[in-house]
């Protein structure tokens, strides 16, 4: 009898042992590994081609906005000023334009006309002078000087005359066709001016490039703005992805076309399909550097990126993205 308490004893005895080292061995042993992840979205800055002071807001962060949409208005006193000079210069040019078109108004010709018709009667004085210089000349009552004299006045007046006839032919036919030419050139000059103007303006307003959300916006109402300074961040939230830091020895089984199964703590644990579409090494900065001599090497972080199967309601940017490698 006492034997057999003893061996029942012993018996016992290894069998707690082995039930405590059991339990030991399943409270301590290691658990899964689990990679953290955040959920990105594609965001595009909307900034202004010209500078200008912020005069209104139409959106609010967090607001959603559709493509095409007027999100900020922009006062710039600089650029109305330079568009009423392009347009005082475009009424200039097209009146020179229709100027050069009309042709010499009906006053220059007659001035023109007078003008050619006097120079006319020069001629004529002049000519009947110069005869009667050389009749005298050869009768020897007048001199050689004399009659160079008269000769020289006569042909001063015929070349007045021409030129005379010369300005009334121009004056009757209007202006060259190289000068209509340069006159609608102008006009064509000056409206190209204000047309750069013009879309200069229509910058003051700032347009929504994609449908998306407000994530950010950096300036107040009615501070100063600069030429591409960034007005607001606006995300997509069509476009999403998650991106993990995996260590390069835990890749294996990992690739782009996989399909990784995830949880997002910030919707209750909800289970999520993903599927690699990115991989690319991270800078040497994100080496992970072995201490010890043998059985260990430098191994590099690489960044992931994997997008949703489907639509997952709910997932913004900034969402923390658990795998767990018992999911592989």
């Amino acid at each position: 009898m006492k034997k057999y308490n003893l061996l029942a004893g012993f018996i016992g005895l290894i069998v707690l042992i082995a039930g405590l080292c059991i339990a030991g061995w399943i409270a301590l042993r290691p658990g899964p590994l689990v990679l953290q992840g955040e959920a990105e979205a594609a965001e595009m800055r909307v900034s202004g081609k010209v500078p200008g002071r912020i005069s209104h807001f139409y959106v609010s962060e967090g607001m959603p906005v559709k493509k095409g949409d007027t999100l900020a208005l922009l006062d710039s006193p600089e650029l109305t000023a330079r568009l009423e000079q392009a347009q005082a210069a475009v009424a200039a040019a097209e009146a020179q334009n229709r100027k050069a078109h009309v042709g010499t108004r009906s006053e220059q010709i007659a001035a023109a006309y007078e003008m050619w018709q006097k120079a006319e009667a020069g001629v004529e004085i002049a000519q009947k002078s110069f005869t009667r210089v050389q009749n005298l000349y050869k009768k020897e009552v007048a001199t050689a000087q004399q009659r160079d004299e008269a000769e020289a006045q006569y042909k001063a007046a015929v070349a007045t005359a021409r030129a005379a006839k010369s300005q009334y032919d121009m004056a009757m036919n209007g202006a060259q066709a190289e000068d209509k030419q340069a006159a609608l050139a102008m006009v064509d000059r000056a409206k190209g001016a204000m047309d750069e103007v013009a879309s200069y303006m229509r910058e003051t307003s700032l347009i929504s490039p994609m449908n998306g959300e407000v994530t950010e916006i950096y300036p107040k109402a009615g501070e100063l703005v600069g030429t591409g300074s960034p007005v607001m961040s606006i995300a997509d939230l069509d476009d999403i992805w998650v991106t993990f830091n995996i260590r390069e020895d835990l890749l294996p089984g990992i690739g782009v076309g996989k399909e990784l199964k995830v949880s997002v703590p910030a919707l209750g644990r909800q289970d999520v399909t993903l599927k690699v579409n990115y991989i690319k090494a991270l800078g040497s900065y994100a080496t992970w550097k072995a201490t010890k001599v043998t059985g260990e090497y430098d191994a590099r972080t690489f960044e992931v990126r994997a997008k949703p199967v489907g639509k997952v309601e709910g997932l913004r940017p900034g969402m923390s993205v658990l795998y767990s490698f018992e999911n592989k």
